[in-house]
């Protein structure tokens, strides 16, 4: 028994390909804990307790198997980025070798009981009486995708072909901050099947985003009209549709849009397909990120890399916003028009521009009515009808955002 302990001790201090989950807390806290096999009792006993805690606080003290082995799906190397980007063959026989080895070493990790920990200290005898009071953990199953191991790698290789590698394995939908790509933590899970109308316009994105993923012409698009009209929720859930194909989405703060290069960049390096969310668009004369966009739809040297689109919304379909003073006669400028002109040209750089426009009265109602129905709200379509225009007149028009808040009033 302490021979198998020790050899898993050994195997995790020499792991290569996946030597990353070793600074993960729980693989490493966990391999402390063997290095402590032959180490006095109270050092044994605080490295036992510190592993059954962090199990406990990661909710896994029932699945140790699952921990570990999540936290190398998780992992982000040349094995797992290659397998993402479907190349995972090309690698040398060495690397693969290296590959099986960790795994080996991972699942063998993953099955070792706390019982059998226990029974490989050098020193129980000494801590025979506390030993049994001890809590022992559980190993469970492994971690989905990992569990698909089976000797040849083709497995484990497809999981990241599906779902990606590193962060963008375990997250959802991205950021641009701090000069970097950082995970969306608490993500919309909107789904494209929770919404009624506008089925012309999502079709035209759906498209658009079907035809980049199959590598075929698509284009960088506008979605732009009316408050309140679906657009931001429409390109989230086509991210979240598409998730299962490889596809990503990475928000850039449009006042952060000179830094575009740095994200090109980095993206282009990744195996995955992203869309670059831009919302809520607009410019002011002489702005510097309008520049910047402009260079990037045009195909300047900061252009968009192979694998992402250029997804923005707008209320306004020209984006720069223009005072009446800018179509004054200024004489100190003999090509006026040709400036005017230049700015409002930005939007027809778009490939495809999508217009969301305020839905008719019927339309409205239409609206109401499904989500009424999906909230299990019994009202007859006439009392539905009544309230929803009053709600609406209260809030200056109607929009599916406006819709959506008087269902949610009918049952909060």
């Amino acid at each position: 028994m302490m021979k198998n302990a020790v050899n898993i001790q050994y195997q995790l201090a020499s792991l290569s390909v996946f030597k990353g989950i070793m600074t993960r807390s729980v693989p490493r806290t966990y391999y402390r804990l063997l290095c402590s096999l032959r180490r006095p009792p109270d050092e044994f006993l605080e490295s036992y307790g510190s592993f059954v805690s962090l199990l406990s606080e990661r909710g896994c003290a029932d699945r140790l198997a699952y921990s570990l082995t999540e936290a190398a799906l998780f992992d982000e190397n040349c094995f797992t980025r290659a397998a993402a980007g479907g190349t995972y063959r090309e690698l040398s026989p060495v690397v693969l070798g290296a590959v099986r080895r960790d795994c080996d070493a991972i699942l063998a990790a993953a099955r070792l009981t706390a019982g059998e920990v226990l029974e490989a200290y050098e020193y129980r005898d000494e801590i025979q009486e506390i030993a049994v009071t001890l809590p022992r953990w559980e190993c469970g199953e492994c971690a989905e995708g990992f569990a698909l191991m089976d000797g040849s790698l083709d497995g484990i290789a497809a999981y990241y072909r599906k779902n990606g590698c590193g962060m963008f394995a375990r997250y959802r939908a991205f950021i641009w901050r701090d000069g970097d790509i950082r995970p969306v933590l608490n993500y919309d899970p909107i789904d494209l099947d929770s919404f009624t109308g506008y089925e012309r316009q999502r079709d035209k994105v759906i498209d658009n985003t079907k035809a980049f993923l199959q590598g075929k012409s698509c284009n960088n698009c506008l979605l732009y009209g009316d408050m309140g009209t679906g657009k931001s929720s429409t390109v989230k859930a086509v991210a979240n549709r598409f998730r299962q194909d490889g596809l990503r989405i990475v928000e850039m703060p449009k006042e952060r849009l000179m830094d575009f290069p740095l994200l090109a960049d980095k993206l282009s390096q990744l195996p995955l397909k992203f869309i670059i969310f831009i919302d809520d668009l607009s410019f002011q004369h002489q702005d510097r990120s309008y520049t910047t966009l402009k260079a990037v739809l045009e195909g300047g040297l900061a252009a968009r890399p192979k694998n992402a689109l250029i997804y923005a919304t707008s209320n306004r379909r020209h984006l720069v916003k223009e005072k009446l003073s800018d179509r004054a006669f200024e004489i100190d400028d003999v090509n006026t028009r040709d400036n005017m002109q230049e700015s409002l040209s930005l939007s027809d750089r778009f490939g495809l521009a999508v217009c969301y426009t305020v839905p008719s009265k019927r339309e409205f109602l239409e609206i109401v009515t499904a989500l009424a129905r999906e909230k299990g709200i019994s009202l007859s379509e006439e009392e539905l009808a009544e309230g929803a225009e009053r709600f609406a007149l209260a809030k200056g028009g109607r929009s599916p955002r406006c819709a959506k808040q008087y269902v949610e009033s009918l049952y909060t």
